[in-house]
């Protein structure tokens, strides 16, 4: 009986510290620019239910958005592509050339080797705060291994 209220206190206090685990993992890179640039995240969604990223902010910019450059008769248009649902164990994964966050209106120019704030809310999850490192135009990190949290 005594063992049973052990485990029992034991599972009480582990739940909470289980509960608070991020559900969204997040990692990416910026592109350096002056006046407007990209930004590039891959989001792992680690919970148990199905999400949505709904909007991302930089105090970076005047304004940050979700877009997807589209190819339509031999020309690349970039395209607001509002939120993204993201299942259970799934995850978005934003590249050049298609899914990516718009910086437009940088309040400064983003420069390689500085690292850009960003901030992804998303409809369950709430808000993940990350911070990404700037690269060069056209570079792409090693390995796709940077983290930003």
């Amino acid at each position: 009986m005594i063992l049973r209220h052990l485990c029992l206190a034991a599972l009480a206090l582990a739940a909470p510290a289980a509960a608070k685990a991020p559900a969204m993992h997040v990692t990416g890179f910026a592109q350096a620019g002056l006046a407007n640039a990209a930004a590039y995240v891959t989001v792992h969604n680690g919970g148990p239910a199905a999400d949505r990223l709904v909007g991302v902010t930089t105090p970076a910019a005047q304004s940050a958005s979700i877009h997807n450059s589209v190819l339509a008769g031999g020309i690349t248009r970039m395209r607001p592509a509002g939120a993204q649902p993201i299942s259970a164990g799934g995850q978005i994964a934003m590249r050049p050339g298609g899914l990516h966050v718009m910086l437009m209106g940088l309040k400064a120019p983003l420069r390689p080797g500085t690292r850009l704030p960003l901030t992804l809310r998303f409809a369950r999850a709430g808000s993940v705060q990350v911070s990404l490192p700037v690269l060069a135009p056209g570079a792409s990190p090693a390995g796709q291994g940077h983290h930003g949290h």
